[in-house]
This record gives C-alpha cells, structure tokens and sequence, in this order.
C-alpha cells in the first residue's frame, strides 16, 4: 500500500497491530483521527499513555484495576465467601452487567490449553487455591467458557478444590456450548448465575 505521508504509515502500522484491525480500517481511522482537533488525538494519545502505565492487576482477584486492590474486592457490601472464578476481565464486566451477582471475582488471565503451551501453572489457579485455603470462602462458582479449554480448566480446578471445605458449583447450561461468556446476552447469563449447579453434577 502507498501511502502519501511516512508519518501517516506509521500510525497506519501501530493501529493495524490491534486485534481485528486490518490495514486498510486503520488507514480510515488515521485519516480520522487527522481530521479531528489536535488537541482530541492528544487527548487520545494521553489516556492510552495512562491506560497502560496506570492500569495494574488487583493483588486480591487479579481483575485490571487503578489501584492495588479493585473496587469490587474493596466493597465491603460483596459477600467476599462467595467467589466466581472467571478466565478475564471481559467476563467481569459481562457479569457485572447483569446485576445479578453480589459476590467477588477471581481472574485466571487465561485457559488450561497445552495446545497453546498453557499449562496450570501459567494461570493464578495456586493464588486461588491460597485465597480458598486462607479466607472464609463458602462457595466457588466456575463461570468459564463452554469450551473444550473451558472444560479442561474447569475440571481442573474443581479437582484441586476438592481438598478443600468448600462448596464448587457451576453456571447453568443456558449457555450454547463454545458460546464465550462476553457475547451472551445479560438476561441469558444473569439466569445462568443464578441457577447455579454443583459442578459434580454436570459431569
């Protein structure tokens, strides 16, 4: 592709980097972001800058937070022995727009999936087992995704657990299998949540 300015390409090969973005959106979006005020791209420019340099992990739940622990593990009115286990922040933020949950989060940053070289040891799942063992944890609900790394992850975890007090249940299948938690619809999942199983029972 020829592009009439060194500068222009550039942004054109930062932006076509980006998942889903393929050269030629980016070149419309580098035509856009030309057209708007300079002080909008530097506004744009300046919250990536704080994004990524400000942006951490949660020490409690490892969801992405401002500060060192999240707002959600912050809130005292989340009943804290109710722990959902989830693969990302995506899936934190599905199911904290369904309303419907009032518990706290533990994010794996990922999937069991030798496939692609991840094993269990490249999750948080020890930091889970250590959260489980240390705190009063009552119940751990597995909200992973339908599928077969999923499944893997899942029945991996419910098997560590097993050494524990502890109760492991499960969404309910309203969820199509390979479906992703992220692009179920709120209503769908909300019920799913609610209408929990043991997780031995789904096996």
């Amino acid at each position: 592709m020829h592009y009439p300015s060194r500068l222009m390409e550039q942004v054109v090969e930062e932006l076509s980097k980006l998942p889903t973005i393929g050269k030629r959106t980016a070149m419309r979006l580098s035509l856009h972001l030309l057209k708007q005020q300079p002080e909008q791209a530097i506004a744009l420019s300046h919250a990536i800058e704080q994004f990524r340099t400000g942006t951490q992990y949660c020490e409690q739940c490892h969801n992405i937070s401002d500060t060192a622990v999240c707002n959600i593990c912050a809130n005292t009115m989340r009943d804290h022995s109710l722990l959902c286990v989830v693969e990302d922040v995506r899936d934190v933020m599905a199911i904290e727009n369904t309303a419907q949950y009032k518990g706290v989060y533990h994010v794996l940053n990922g999937l069991v999936s030798p496939m692609d070289g991840i094993g269990p040891d490249d999750l948080t799942i020890n930091s889970l087992l250590q959260k489980v063992q240390n705190n009063q944890v009552a119940e751990v609900i597995l909200a992973l995704n339908t599928t077969v790394e999923g499944e893997t992850t899942s029945f991996y975890v419910f098997k560590r657990l097993q050494h524990f007090n502890v109760k492991v249940t499960t969404i309910a299948r309203g969820i199509a299998h390979n479906d992703a938690l992220e692009y179920t619809d709120e209503l769908t999942l909300g019920k799913s949540i609610a209408n929990r199983i043991n997780y031995e029972y789904v096996r």
